[in-house]
């Protein structure tokens, strides 16, 4: 799920000041305590590799985020694939690995004892 910041709908427009609210977008109320978290890889990235050994072979953490530079695709258990791109919101729901197209910086924020695991076991395949 995405939606690009200038297709949101705008609930207020003042002077000086506008919100944007996308409602419906995805529910956190099970997963407890989020974890917020800042990225940037590099274009070419592919975490699929990193990723084998999880379930399935895919982050089972959900994610809801902002991309604020770049491109990043999705790619779901089912073989589905989501394009972010730069000023996207967006929601990856378990079952997911991503690969970076171009140079990215994002922010996640992310239930942290479902991501926290996932990065520990990227952090060991990478040998950091």
């Amino acid at each position: 799920m995405r939606i690009s910041t200038n297709d949101m709908p705008v609930k207020i427009d003042a002077p000086g000041a506008r919100a944007c609210q996308a409602t419906g977008f995805g529910d956190a109320s099970q997963y407890g305590v989020m974890g917020a978290e800042h990225f940037r890889i590099a274009g070419g990235a592919d975490l699929a590799p990193l990723l084998q050994g999880l379930d399935d072979d895919l982050c089972q953490a959900p994610h809801w985020g902002y991309l604020i530079s770049g491109e990043v695709v999705a790619t779901y258990k089912d073989g589905r694939e989501e394009t972010v791109q730069e000023g996207d919101l967006f929601f990856w729901p378990p079952g997911h690995t991503v690969r970076v197209n171009r140079d990215a910086e994002f922010v996640l924020f992310s239930p942290q004892h479902e991501h926290t695991p996932v990065l520990d076991h990227i952090r060991r395949k990478m040998g950091v």
